[in-house]
């Protein structure tokens, strides 16, 4: 008994110990880049021993893949979460693209794109990257086609979806280095029109 009472503890010790750690690294991905994201640097910001940190991720790519896989799903859930909060209606594609776009600016996107850069040359991230990263594209697509409310299995709208994703990331890209806000919501605004049309059933179109 007194072995399983103090097994729970542990675990619940280690999630709190890798959560600190990924949070950690997100942070320095964000600030200082990928060649400033050391392991020895992330374990003193998340204030645990170089031990523990090669305990749960022995290489800086299992520990930086891991902590966009882990910013990613937070992410999704807080999307979900936003998007439950938006009326149904006209406006609703209007606002669920402008969440959607925020996702493309914050800091998942900041970490990501660190990542990409780095991978082009680093054959070990590379190899741990493109598989999560199909994953995660899979899953935004799939999130962004239940927040729509629509139907994949009509022409067109696979597309349409997949687009609109394509759009926001070059938005995203191009917002990196100077506010391109206004030139993202003039653009957005134009998009917006246009997939109202693309994703509105024949029937349904006044």
């Amino acid at each position: 008994m007194p072995a399983a009472s103090t097994r729970v503890p542990q675990q619940q010790r280690s999630r709190a110990t890798q959560a600190r750690l990924l949070e950690a690294t997100v942070d320095c991905l964000i600030e200082h880049g990928w060649s400033g994201t050391t392991t020895t640097v992330v374990a003193a910001r998340a204030g645990v021993s170089r031990g523990a940190q090669l305990h749960h991720y022995p290489t800086k790519a299992a520990l930086v893949t891991a902590a966009v896989d882990h910013l990613a799903e937070r992410r999704a859930v807080e999307l979900r979460t936003e998007a439950d909060a938006l009326p149904a209606g006209p406006r609703r594609l209007d606002r669920v693209v402008d969440l959607l776009a925020a996702a493309f600016t914050g800091p998942l996107f900041v970490a990501a794109l660190e990542l990409w850069v780095a991978a082009r040359t680093d054959a070990e991230l590379r190899d741990a990257l493109v598989p999560l990263e199909a994953r995660v594209g899979r899953e935004m697509h799939r999130l962004t086609v239940e927040l729509l409310g629509v139907d994949e299995r009509r022409p067109g709208v696979r597309e349409a979806v997949q687009a609109t994703l394509d759009l926001l990331r070059g938005l995203g890209v191009a917002n990196l280095l100077s506010d391109d806000t206004a030139r993202r919501t003039a653009l957005l605004g134009t998009w917006k029109r246009q997939l109202v049309t693309l994703l509105t059933p024949d029937g349904e179109r006044h």
